[in-house]
């Protein structure tokens, strides 16, 4: 397309127009520039305040433009229009540049696309909104296009026009609040903003693109014009499986880790993308976990935030490569046999200026009133659920990471600060919905269509929700009336062991219920166990520094801990460090104290973990029925006075583990415990072994049932049950 011949016909040269171009006012300048056909013959207009002249280049002649303003406007007429792409040479007091006129290109965004945007359905975006190379009509450069209802005037200001907003100002889309511009000839890796207006205020604010998919590394907050992925993916038989996995009954074993400090290189460089796939893959996949989750990689301005408080939603950091190098990390996971997760922030923004906040002078993406729109708790903004423009940007970022990357689920971040109007907020300091009520019913309902789009779009991937509270189904399917989520993380669980190990063991009998009391609930919901990086930050110490006693009692609990999460149903989460017991509180300015492993304690800890791990994946009945009563059954969860428990655990096809935990540092003989058959059993590990630093008491080779009834099982048997220390017995032959 080359003459705007449906636009409103441009008046002839008047004073006002010029003023708007040059004063950075007007509105539509696709009205105004570009070419134009008129009542008799054609116009092309171009503004240009830094140009001495400029000469058309169009069906193989030249031909000088007339400065037609000393601002800067010039302009052509002609009996016939140019062949389209008609070039500019534009003469500058110390340069002449030759290029395509960015007004002489129709408008690329569809009705349609627009139309779905604005209904919160456009789940795609990020391939609409942001900046995209792009070819027009054979000409290469970058289609830029932008949310911003309450300007009067967006323009693109980047190193390719000195950042001056009266270059490049965008042209509006009707009343969608769409604005776009294709600027031919620029590359990828350009730097940009946006120049934004306020039509009520005045106030002109320059911001980064909200959909920008490669962004300016810190301390700079310009985005990026992100050059076409050249990745080749090789994990179609991954996402084959994936799709195809029974992952309720698979076992899930997570590494959570904060990839700017789970290593480091020696003169403080954080790890690229490409490093941690040659080094973190091959650890973690000899460490036996089956998935890694990356705490958010999206782009955040502050370090010590962890990426929780994100400015780039649609744009990895770049602390560690390129999207590319992403992309072969993940792809490298894949063909390892291992899933990845992504931790996912649809709660909260922060209140950077050059960012989301207050976008083009209004309450944009957030609510105006704080009451609705602001965490008091981290000083961030909270996203207006309501809006159906930021629903199409908060599902569109979903469907970004998993489409673009690969990533095999999304965590979601504080749930519990979305579903509820008065989190963390006193009388007074909150609005109830429209019923009266304290449940964000726009929250709730975003939370659903997420989960939807994600399980219709991407099968096989997981959502799982952070969520701290009793609220019901968060991971039963929307058309039963849950939240949709595959799973949730059982925070009661995690608080209530945490609490119980860090008694000292001789008060542990009177605290007996915090072990007992979680399966009470236990099936309620598909629950992950999770020892996240929260329990490690702010104070909390670290894992082993939570163990009660002296050196020995602190490393023996810690097995014990460990012993107890990875036999008890639901999936596994640990923090990176958890697995050799670091001994300090994470630091997330530097990496984890590899060396401790050089250290016995910390050394049987690893070896500790890496055979739970195994044993996890390889017994099906530690992981097949994580989510039903019918994989657990108490043997005796009453022996509160010795603070014992022991129970079992069931696979699909009736086969089972035995396992018995003793939280007291007192070895117990002769420990009848009843059992669902007669004949041997082999004790298959024991947290008390000095392969891990233990004392090494126990069963040897193995032990036989006799015939006596006992605690409701039809036989039983007597044990040596270690100090501070959790075995698992299976029957032989099964």
């Amino acid at each position: 397309m080359t003459a705007k011949s449906s636009a409103p016909k441009p008046a002839a040269n008047t004073l006002p127009e010029f003023d708007a171009l040059a004063g950075g006012r007007a509105h539509n300048p696709c009205e105004l520039l570009g070419l134009h056909q008129l009542d008799a013959g054609w116009l092309i207009r171009i503004y240009d305040p830094y140009a001495v002249s400029m000469t058309l280049l169009a069906n193989g002649a030249e031909t000088a433009l007339q400065r037609v303003d000393a601002r800067g406007v010039f302009e052509w007429r002609g009996a016939v229009p140019p062949v389209h792409p008609y070039r500019i040479r534009r003469t500058y007091p110390s340069a002449e540049v030759v290029g395509h006129d960015p007004y002489a290109f129709s408008p690329q965004l569809t009705e349609h696309d627009l139309y779905l945007f604005n209904e919160g359905r456009l789940h795609q975006a990020y391939q609409m909104l942001g900046s995209q190379p792009y070819r027009v009509d054979g000409v290469d450069g970058v289609r830029f296009a932008l949310w911003a209802p309450n300007a009067d005037r967006v323009s693109v200001v980047g190193d390719f026009n000195h950042w001056d907003g009266r270059r490049h100002p965008m042209c509006a889309h009707g009343d969608s609040g769409v604005w776009e511009l294709f600027i031919p000839d620029i590359m990828a890796g350009a730097h940009y903003k946006y120049e934004i207006h306020n039509r009520h205020s005045g106030q002109l604010l320059l911001k980064s693109d909200p959909y920008a998919q490669f962004s300016e590394l810190r301390p700079g907050t310009a985005s990026r014009v992100a050059p076409v992925s050249s990745h080749t993916w090789n994990d179609a038989a991954w996402l084959a499986t994936r799709a195809n996995r029974n992952w309720l009954h698979a076992p899930m074993n997570v590494y959570e880790i904060h990839a700017g400090s789970w290593r480091r290189h020696p003169d403080g460089r954080f790890y690229t993308y490409r490093e941690l796939a040659g080094h973190l893959v091959p650890y973690v996949l000899e460490m036996g976990y089956t998935h890694i989750e990356l705490m958010p990689v999206n782009e955040h301005p502050l370090d010590e935030s962890w990426g929780y408080q994100a400015t780039g939603y649609f744009a990895p950091t770049s602390r560690f490569g390129s999207a590319d190098d992403l992309r072969h990390f993940i792809d490298t996971c894949h063909q390892a046999g291992l899933g990845v997760l992504l931790d996912w922030v649809p709660a909260h923004f922060p209140q950077d200026g050059f960012a989301l906040a207050r976008f083009d002078g209004t309450a944009l993406y957030e609510h105006e009133d704080p009451r609705m729109g602001f965490h008091q708790d981290w000083g961030t903004y909270i996203f207006n659920y309501g809006r159906n423009e930021v629903k199409s940007f908060l599902l569109s970022s979903a469907h970004y990471w998993l489409a673009e990357f690969h990533f095999d689920g999304l965590r979601v971040d504080a749930v519990a600060s979305m579903l509820y109007l008065d989190y963390s907020r006193e009388a007074g300091e909150w609005l109830p919905n429209r019923f009266g009520g304290r449940e964000n019913l726009d929250a709730i309902e975003f939370l659903r269509e997420l989960n939807i789009l994600v399980h219709d779009a991407f099968p096989g991937a997981l959502t799982l929700a952070e969520e701290s509270t009793s609220w019901p189904m968060v991971s039963r399917p929307v058309y039963l009336g849950g939240l949709g989520f595959s799973m949730k993380w059982n925070m009661g669980w995690m608080n209530d062991t945490l609490t119980y190990i860090r008694h000292d063991p001789v008060h542990r009998k009177y605290h007996h219920d915090l072990l007992t009391f979680g399966q009470l609930y236990a099936y309620t919901e598909n629950f992950m166990l999770p020892f996240s990086h929260d329990e490690v930050v702010h104070g909390k110490g670290s894992l082993i520094g939570k163990m009660p006693g002296d050196t020995w009692q602190q490393f023996a609990n810690l097995r014990l801990l460990f012993a107890y999460q990875m036999t008890t149903p639901g999936k596994k989460l640990n923090f990176m460090g958890n697995e050799f017991a670091q001994g300090r509180e994470w630091n997330p300015g530097w990496e984890l104290d590899w060396s401790l492993l050089q250290n016995r304690w910390h050394e049987g800890v690893h070896k500790l973990v890496h055979d739970l791990n195994q044993l996890y994946r390889g017994i099906p009945a530690l992981h097949q029925l994580d989510f039903s009563a019918d994989g657990f059954a108490w043997i005796d969860c009453h022996d509160a006075e010795q603070s014992i428990l022991s129970y079992v655990r069931y696979a699909c096809d009736g086969s089972h583990v035995v396992v018995v935990l003793n939280f007291t540092p007192v070895l117990r003989t002769n420990y009848r415990i009843g059992l669902p058959q007669t004949g041997s059993y082999s004790e298959i590990f024991n947290s008390d072994s000095t392969y891990y630093g233990g004392s090494n008491a126990g069963n040897g080779a193995g032990v036989l049932t006799d015939a006596a009834p006992w605690m409701g099982y039809p036989a039983s048997l007597t044990l040596t049950v270690p100090p501070l220390a959790g075995i698992i017995l299976v029957p032989n032959g099964q």
